[in-house]
This record gives structure tokens, C-alpha cells and sequence, in this order.
């Protein structure tokens, strides 16, 4: 038997007062009509929401005038209609959409569960960078620290004699969070048992699916559009590889995802708090004049805060997150007091809502990213822990020799990711990331006939981190869309989606020079998932009530669904080393650079 492995990469060692915007509803301002979404806002524009389309399941009415003899609708129902327009407003108003809201996101994880779980313990070799991040979860678990091992610990770690490792800490370069997580499978299933090595990292791929179904549900309004998020997100193949693969990257995506859901949280529990006292002042005899009412603490914006502190305790690309998503929260605060006639919207929005975010949240990331480390401040044999002790007046001087040695540990790690060049085969531009134009390749062994299942011609077994080529490629044309569509319509949407997008992968272009991986993308995959499901949203608002139109639409959408899954079927094998015949294996290989 040849074994042809793929090397780990180098990255480890109104009412009265009600607003007008000065368009009717449906119309932009200047008189242009706009036949896009029902949106309650768009990120920095107009605030008309178009109440005449639903997204295709029936979890909204198209709007209509009142009827003359209709209750005329309170202060407050005017509000809310004004900050998330009706589809969101009628989101499980019927029974049949609450209980599709649960079980359609259910059904869809636990197929993820299935393609996730199955096997999992397979291959029974480190898997490309799990010979770092599993053995230094193990000596964590054991010591407290990340220790060196000796030279060749694989084929020893492998066969289940797991204690090979030295009492010496061992420099690394990540954020402790990850190899935390990963631990706690060691923990539970023993470090002799490979799929104890993955499970940590399966639970959080497959609690991602779940996140990804209900958020997108909220976004989009619709269960519909959220389940097929959900299932798109269910089948891709970089969520799959690296759902059973313990890397730290799926954590880093996790706790991003984490992170957005609680602000997409946080905005709803915002607005509603909004229209409650703008509607309780104009009840009161007042109006909304140039500020308006404070909200009050923001426990999900807080939570958010935690889970990218969490985030860059796992890597510190969640920091380009905590900017994105900082933005993004104050945006949205803007155009939800401009939605309820607040004057002086951008003012009242920074010094009532931006500045207490960023007091807020900064610290409450840095104490979270703080914690993180409490293992390294508490082991006194930790890498660079007695650093300060040891060369005494050297560094940040007025800090505290612990806080001292730790500054001095990330200058050290700083230094490394910046100046990291080392060639790999497997090394990707960014420019070719949506495209999945070099996917990195995991783990590849060929298998003589007659072994491990194989018959009379040769097989192999492949990890490939490989998103669905069908998901990415139209994924790429949909962020185009969502892109144009959010300049065309402003509709916050599009801005919910590419956000992920814009923090996940726009800072590698900074960083061009060093040695970086394809499969970093899997950080930005749910909104990319998410892209695709918001065209196909939009696919289907702008043909509401246009039968022939509709059809054509449905139809489409149901081809497409069709050949995503059809195509992950296709490829399920190569993401999970399953033996194959050495043909079968090429027959996935559709452009030159996939091997």
C-alpha cells in the first residue's frame, strides 16, 4: 500500500408624529418604484417597507390598504409595521408556520447529524492539521498546557498510546479556546478513540445547521427560505469535511455564528422596545422630536459581544468580525430611529447607541478573549509564563510580570502570522476562495486491490475540503446580486448577509503574502448559504401574484435544490474517505487545480 498524505499546513507551528420618508410605500424617493422585498429598512436609506409581497409559503399577506370599515391600527402597530414591515410581522402567526418554524429546522439537522456522524471515527489517522490541535487538546486536558511531543508521535497516538507527550510547554500560536473545545470529546470519549478526536467539532457543525435554519427564518421571514438555508448549509461539503475534521476553524465559524444570531436578536428586541416607547409618548399627548427614547441594557448585544470574544479565543480572525458586526448593530440602530421620525437619527443613534456598544462590547470581547487564556495564567509551566520573570525590564515594563509575559507571547505570535511564507501544495489566493478554484487537500491514500474493501483496481481515499462546487459557484453569482440589489432596493438584508462574507474573507486579501488555505473560507460558509437562500427569496417576491412567472420560478428553484443535493451525494464520498475506486475518485477532480 503507497500513502500519498497530505502535509498539514504551516498555520499551526404614524402617528402624529409618525415619519414620512417622502415616498409612498413600494416607491423610492424621486418618484422611482421599486419592486423589491418587503423590507423594514434598508442599511442607510430609505425606510419604506413594500408590503406587497410574501416570500412563497404563505407566512405573510401581500399588503393592501385597510378596508373603510377596519379598527384603525395603534400607535405601536404602526410602529412595528414601520420597522420590520408585515412579513416579519405575520412570521408564525398561523399554526402550521410555528410548527413548520421547529420541525422544518429539525428535519434538516438531523440530516447534517447523519452526514456528520457517520463514520466519524474514520479515517483513524490524524487528519492533516489534527496531528496539532488533538494532541494539544489531549496535553491540555492532561497538564494544563499545550506540551511538546517527540519526534514521529502519530503512529503511537493512533494505535492508543496517548501519554507520549513531554513535560515541556510548546510554542503555539492559536488561542487556547479550540483545543478546549476539542478536549472535551477526549474527555468523554477517550483520546484512544478517533471519533472522540471529531465529535467536539461534529455537535458544533451540526448545532450550526440549526442556527443557520432559525436565523435565516427571521432575516428572510420566511420558514421556507430558512430551511433551505439550513439545508444548503446541511450539504456542503466545507461544512462536512470540517464538521469531521478537528481543525479550529469550524469553532471560529461557530462562534461567529454564534455571535450574529444574538445581534440579528438583539435588533428585533431593539426595535419592538422602540416602537413601544415612541408609541407610548405619542399615547401621552407627545411626539418624536429630534431624539429619541433610550432601549435600555442590551442583553443579546451583550451575548454577542461574549460569543467574538469567544470567537478570537479561538482565532484571532474573529476580530475582523467584532468591527463587522460592531458597524453592523449601529447601522441598524440608525435606520430604526429614522424609521420612527427621530430627526436627528444619526446623532441620537452614535451618542445613544454607538458609543454604549462600543463600551460595551470592546470591553466585554477583550474580558471574554481574556478568559480564554485562564488556563495558560494559572499553569506556571504554561509557554512564556515566567517570561517577565526571566528578563526582568525587558518588555512593557509598567505591566504586571503576568500581563507582561502574555503581551510579550502575543508580540511572538503576532510576529508569526505575519511573516509566515513557508510553500505548501496546497496554498490558495483568496481571489479564488468563492470559487473553491484550490481546495486543500486533508488526507489522500491510495489503496492496492484487495484491500480495505478495495477490488481488483487500484482505489483511494480522500478528505477533500471541497465545498459543493454547485452551492459556491452560484453562492458567487448571489453575493453579486445581494451586492447590487442592497445599492438598488437598500435592503437591509442583503446587508445581513454580506457582512459575514465581508469580515470572513476581505482581511485575507491584507495578507496575500503569507501562506493561507482555501478552507479559511469555511468561516464566512453559513452566509454565503444564506446568499444563496436570500436570491432565491428574492426570486420568488418579485413574482408574487404573476402566476405564469411563479411557476417558472418554483420549478427552477426545485432543479436547483435538486442538483445541490444530488451533487453532495456525488462528492460525500471524497469528503469522507470512503473507498473508491481510483476512477471514481478522478471523475470528482473537474478542474485541474482540485488536485
Amino acid at each position: 500500500m503507497t500513502v500519498v498524505s497530505a502535509t498539514s499546513s504551516a498555520d499551526e507551528q404614524p402617528p402624529a408624529s409618525e415619519p414620512s420618508s417622502g415616498a409612498p410605500a413600494g416607491e423610492a424617493p424621486g418618484g422611482r418604484h421599486v419592486a423589491g422585498p418587503a423590507v423594514d429598512e434598508p442599511p442607510f436609506g430609505s425606510t419604506d417597507p413594500d408590503t406587497t409581497r410574501d416570500a412563497g409559503d404563505g407566512t405573510a399577506e401581500p399588503g393592501a390598504a385597510p378596508s373603510s370599515d377596519a379598527p384603525e391600527p395603534s400607535p405601536r402597530d404602526r410602529y412595528l409595521l414601520k420597522l420590520f414591515g408585515p412579513r416579519r410581522l405575520a412570521l408564525g402567526s398561523t399554526a402550521r408556520d410555528r410548527l413548520w418554524g421547529w420541525l422544518g429546522p429539525l428535519l434538516v439537522t438531523a440530516l447534517a447529524a447523519v452526514l456528520r456522524l457517520y463514520h466519524l471515527g474514520y479515517p483513524k489517522t490524524l487528519v492533516f492539521d489534527e496531528t496539532y490541535y488533538v494532541k494539544y487538546a489531549y496535553s491540555l486536558l492532561r497538564s494544563g498546557y499545550e506540551a511538546k511531543w517527540p519526534d514521529n508521535p502519530n503512529p503511537a497516538f493512533e494505535s492508543g498510546h496517548v501519554d507520549t507527550y513531554l513535560h515541556q510547554a510548546d510554542y503555539v500560536v492559536h488561542p487556547p479556546l479550540g483545543k478546549w473545545m476539542i478536549s472535551l470529546g477526549l474527555r468523554f470519549g477517550g483520546a484512544e478513540n478517533p471519533w472522540a478526536w471529531r465529535i467536539s467539532t461534529a455537535i458544533v457543525g451540526i448545532a450550526a445547521v440549526w442556527i443557520v435554519a432559525r436565523i435565516a427564518r427571521r432575516i428572510f421571514g420566511s420558514t421556507l427560505i430558512g430551511v433551505l438555508a439550513g439545508l444548503f448549509m446541511a450539504v456542503d461539503g466545507e461544512a462536512i469535511v470540517h464538521s469531521r475534521t478537528s481543525l479550529l476553524d469550524n469553532f471560529v465559524m461557530f462562534w461567529g455564528l454564534v455571535a450574529f444570531a444574538f445581534l440579528i436578536l438583539d435588533r428585533e428586541q431593539a426595535r419592538r422596545r422602540l416602537a413601544d416607547r415612541c408609541a407610548a409618548i405619542v399615547e401621552a399627548g407627545g411626539e418624536i422630536g429630534k431624539y429619541g427614547p433610550r432601549l435600555g441594557w442590551r442583553w443579546y448585544r451583550f451575548l454577542a459581544a461574549v460569543s467574538l470574544g469567544l470567537m478570537c479565543g479561538t482565532k484571532w480572525s474573529g476580530i475582523y468580525f467584532i468591527a463587522v458586526f460592531g458597524l453592523l448593530t449601529v447601522g441598524w440602530d440608525m435606520t430604526a430611529r429614522r424609521a420612527v421620525g427621530v430627526r436627528r437619527w444619526w446623532e441620537d443613534a452614535i451618542l445613544v447607541d454607538g458609543i454604549p456598544a462600543a463600551l460595551i462590547m470592546l470591553p466585554t470581547a477583550l474580558i471574554a478573549y481574556l478568559a480564554t487564556w485562564w488556563g495558560w495564567f494559572r499553569n506556571p509551566m504554561s509557554y512564556m509564563r515566567q517570561w517577565a520573570e526571566q528578563n526582568p525590564g525587558e518588555g512593557v515594563s509598567w505591566l504586571p510580570p503576568a500581563l507582561r509575559s502574555f503581551w510579550q507571547y502575543h508580540v511572538q505570535m503576532w510576529h508569526f502570522h505575519n511573516t509566515l511564507d513557508t510553500p505548501h501544495p496546497y496554498q490558495a489566493n483568496p481571489l479564488g476562495w468563492m470559487l473553491q478554484w484550490r481546495p486543500t487537500s486533508f488526507y489522500y491514500e491510495s489503496i492496492q486491490p484487495g484491500q480495505q474493501g478495495c477490488g481488483s483496481a487500484p482505489c483511494s481515499q480522500a478528505v477533500t475540503s471541497l465545498g459543493n462546487p454547485v452551492l459556491w459557484w452560484a453562492g458567487a453569482l448571489c453575493l453579486a446580486v445581494a451586492l447590487v440589489w442592497l445599492f438598488i432596493a437598500k435592503d437591509w438584508r442583503a446587508t445581513a448577509v454580506l457582512a459575514g462574507v465581508v469580515a470572513g474573507w476581505f482581511p485575507w486579501f491584507a495578507y496575500m503574502h503569507r501562506t493561507i488555505f482555501t478552507f479559511y473560507s469555511i468561516v464566512f460558509t453559513p452566509w454565503v448559504m444564506m446568499g444563496v437562500a436570500y436570491v432565491i427569496a428574492l426570486l420568488l417576491e418579485e413574482t408574487q401574484g404573476e402566476r405564469r412567472a411563479r411557476r417558472r420560478v418554483v420549478v427552477g428553484v426545485s432543479v436547483f435544490v435538486t442538483v445541490v443535493v444530488a451533487v453532495s451525494l456525488f462528492f460525500y464520498p471524497i469528503w469522507t474517505a470512503q473507498t473508491v475506486p481510483y476512477t471514481f475518485w478522478h471523475l470528482h477532480m473537474w478542474l485541474p487545480s482540485w488536485i
